[in-house]
């Protein structure tokens, strides 16, 4: 999956809240993208989800709840290791107490915390906050 298009739903989300939508639609979409959202639904940044049409071009339903204030996809790639995760965290996230950084693992996709509670480090995809 391409990041740009990580990265143009992450962006269309974000200027929806700044608007005051209460939902947005993401085209297309990708299984990394609903894996990024459903760590979003888990923490609280959004209300919920739907995926219409996964085996064509699809889109993705996204209900807002107005807690977001920034999430962007990393465009470069950029690899961590397990120890050198809070680290990145504490340079990227404007605050320490909020914000998740959302990284691919050999065990999934995982927010920081997961991944730092099952010692496995692997790429960035991107952040929330």
């Amino acid at each position: 999956m391409g990041r740009r298009i990580l990265n143009d739903a992450l962006r269309s989300m974000v200027n929806a809240e700044r608007r005051g939508k209460s939902m947005v639609e993401l085209k297309p979409i990708s299984t990394v993208m609903s894996s990024f959202l459903q760590i979003m639904k888990h923490h609280g940044y959004i209300k919920d989800f739907q995926v219409y049409d996964p085996h064509r071009v699809g889109r993705i339903s996204v209900e807002l709840q107005g807690r977001i204030n920034d999430c962007k996809a990393l465009m470069h790639r950029k690899d961590l290791k397990a120890r050198d995760i809070e680290a990145y965290r504490l340079q990227t996230l404007p605050t320490h107490q909020w914000g998740y950084v959302v990284i691919t693992t050999p065990d999934g996709i995982l927010d920081h915390e997961e991944a730092i509670r099952k010692n496995v480090g692997g790429q960035v995809l991107g952040y929330f906050h």
